[in-house]
């Protein structure tokens, strides 16, 4: 009875130690989990107070939880585990008072700086095209159609 007992618990024992082990293993590739509403620090910083809610949408995204009960404030929740790491949670409570910011609570901050958001687009010059010809007449020209009916006779001088 106790060598069936000792070898149940050790064959559980290791069953444990395996999960430990494997999630330990060196050259194991675990892909990053994320969860919510992708949150950063430059995405608070563009937030203002007397925003409005389509303001703020255009700037975080539609939220995680937006409450029936409370309407008035929108919840955005991230959650990301990156492989072999602990998870890193981060959570934003937006209120708003007639559609409007009110107040922002949660694990990050809006910077008291103005937002300077560099523009990555670039002006290209592009040079004027001659168009001689449009598509229609391109195509036309393929086949020598000048417009002018070949079946019908043409008008002369002498039958009028």
């Amino acid at each position: 009875m106790r060598k069936s007992i000792l070898s149940v618990s050790l064959l559980s024992l290791s069953l444990l130690s395996c999960t430990t082990i494997l999630n330990h293993l060196p050259y194991v590739y675990t892909i990053d989990i994320n969860q919510g509403n992708i949150i950063d620090q430059a995405m608070i910083d563009q937030l203002r107070p007397n925003m409005t809610k389509r303001q703020v949408i255009y700037v975080m995204g539609t939220p995680m939880l937006a409450d029936f009960f409370h309407e008035n404030r929108w919840d955005y929740i991230y959650q990301i585990k990156k492989g072999g790491e602990d998870v890193e949670k981060k959570a934003i409570s937006i209120f708003f008072e007639s559609d409007k910011i009110k107040g922002i609570q949660g694990d990050l901050k809006p910077s008291a700086l103005p937002v300077v958001k560099t523009s990555t687009e670039q002006m290209v010059d592009v040079p004027p095209r001659d168009l001689e010809k449009t598509l229609w007449e391109i195509m036309t020209g393929w086949v020598d159609y000048d417009g002018v009916d070949v079946d019908k006779p043409k008008p002369s001088a002498l039958s009028q």
